[in-house]
């Protein structure tokens, strides 16, 4: 029988994992990246930008970062090295088609009124179908040219939700960017795409405002920082403050023995989880309580955050849940006290002629360039690639979670699964074990459960994954239950969950990538 085609829209991460998983398992990978390397995000970043997440854990489970690699938090060069090795290492570059970009899938031989009838994923709750191909249109990313059109078995979709199109806030009428006449207004993807040298020179000697608290905006402001100092200081305009951590070790305890061990999770409810883990959880809640209060003291005290007025209101559980963590680029608060950085903390804001006019204030803060740091709607670029409108509409996301089973499969779409858009403590990691959980699936390891099953277990981590995180559930996240989560993962292919030797190493040590390196 000739090997089904596995079509893997992405080479980043997800993108490559996926590759290896399905060439493993005899399938054919045809990857299509539109850029001209791999590393997805990696390949156009801020020249300053690193890791957030300690190197162990952002690794895949079988390839441990070189020796050479000695710093804990790589940079960007070094993380597209692991990468480009990765791939070598796994005879992966042949199967990827460069700057090739995927305008649209179809799926046929997929009737609405068939799927309104399945009680199983696809009809039987296996991978393939006996008449149902995806069709691809594909194009030349540089040309925008059309190439020929690739009909596969399956599509994997590894297009992550950080990338190619921005979120760009709501503004009052005359109040949006072409009210900003003396300036100009960028989204920090826009930013980010340029070579350092462009970017070096567009910031130098500028007035230069950033809106957003999360990663990518405090690089920014650092690197404007760098730049102009004091006598251009760069404004850091923010909505919230969060609990950026100056470091991963709060009063010497490592972050992940607090939050990434079976003990911890413990402590907090779970979807589906049984009455006594349910009553567990209750009588162990002042715990949770004290861990996030070691985070918290140590984070306000360390930078002391009251003097900048950046003592978030909420508590540390809330951003953990939500992967609203940030790592502090390294003397940030000295560019405050010097002048080269001024926080701004505003609910709204609209633009001016001039600049930009916050509440509160009757004057607007001046600018030459404005870089919006306000994230990406990885959702509107999910649904736009289908052309079936049904499909469009079975990726209608809410304010939280994608409606995704195991958060890789859409219970009404057929053949197809989504790696990526789910965040963990570590993204690499956790789209490498959904990676190999699909290839398990399509190989015949296991089947899906019924729609109405997998249906009613998306609502309930939808429940779950939103219930510490207050108003900040805007994305679905895995950092306070990726454990319970890997768990399920490896029961459906097989695998004993319990990772360590030992009940000990199993409850109170943390779980990482290499723990899952073999079944």
């Amino acid at each position: 029988m000739e090997p089904k085609k596995v079509a893997i829209v992405g080479a980043g991460v997800s993108g490559l994992a996926a590759s290896k998983f399905t060439l493993s398992k005899g399938f054919i990978p045809i990857v299509f990246e539109a850029r001209g390397a791999i590393g997805g995000v990696w390949t156009e970043t801020l020249q300053t930008t690193a890791l957030q997440t300690p190197k162990e854990m952002y690794r895949f489970s079988d390839f441990p970062w070189p020796k050479s690699v000695t710093e804990e938090f790589p940079k960007y060069n070094q993380v597209l090295d692991y990468l480009k090795s990765y791939a070598d290492h796994f005879g992966l570059m042949k199967h990827i088609r460069f700057n090739t970009k995927v305008m649209s899938i179809d799926c046929e031989g997929c009737s609405d009124e068939e799927i309104d009838r399945w009680t199983l994923w696809g009809g039987s709750g296996e991978a393939f179908g006996e008449r149902r191909k995806w069709r691809l249109n594909v194009v030349d990313a540089r040309t925008n040219d059309p190439l020929e059109e690739i009909v596969v078995d399956f599509v994997i979709l590894c297009i992550g939700r950080f990338s190619d199109v921005p979120n760009i806030p709501e503004f009052p009428p005359n109040g949006g960017p072409e009210a900003f006449k003396s300036g100009k207004v960028l989204h920090s993807l826009q930013y980010s795409a340029m070579d350092f040298d462009t970017a070096s020179k567009l910031i130098k000697d500028k007035q230069v405002t950033v809106v957003g608290l999360q990663k990518s905006a405090l690089d920014l402001a650092m690197e404007c920082a760098n730049a102009n100092g004091p006598k251009n200081p760069c404004t850091l305009l923010f909505r919230t403050a969060h609990w950026n951590l100056p470091d991963h070790h709060p009063w010497g305890i490592p972050l992940t023995f607090l939050y990434m061990s079976r003990f911890a999770e413990l402590l907090i409810h779970k979807p589906g989880e049984s009455f006594l883990l349910y009553l567990l959880a209750v009588i162990l809640s002042p715990i949770r309580w004290l861990f996030a209060k070691i985070v918290e003291t140590y984070a306000t005290r360390k930078h002391g955050l009251a003097k900048y007025g950046m003592v978030p209101t909420h508590g540390f559980l809330q951003d953990i849940s939500s992967c609203l963590l940030a790592s502090l680029p390294e003397k940030f608060y000295e560019k405050v006290d010097e002048g080269s950085i001024i926080l701004k903390k505003s609910q709204s804001f609209c633009f001016c002629e001039d600049g930009i006019m916050i509440e509160g204030e009757t004057k607007p803060i001046r600018s030459d360039l404005v870089i919006l740091a306000t994230g990406f709607r990885g959702d509107q670029k999910l649904k736009q690639i289908f052309t079936s409108a049904t499909f469009r509409d079975c990726m209608t996301f809410n304010d939280s979670v994608i409606p995704l089973y195991r958060q890789c499969i859409h219970p009404r779409i057929p053949q197809l699964a989504v790696i990526g858009f789910t965040e963990s403590p570590s993204n690499l990691f956790t789209s490498e074990l959904r990676c190999r959980w699909v290839a398990e699936f399509l190989d015949g390891t296991f089947k899906l459960p019924s729609i109405k099953e997998m249906e009613k277990d998306i609502a309930n981590w939808e429940k779950s994954l939103t219930y510490y995180s207050g108003p900040f559930a805007k994305r679905a996240c895995l950092a306070i239950v990726h454990i319970w989560y890997s768990d399920l993962l490896c029961k459906d292919m097989g695998w004993n969950p319990m990772r360590k030797k030992g009940l000990f190493a199993n409850l109170f040590v943390p779980h990482g990538p290499s723990d899952y390196a073999t079944p």
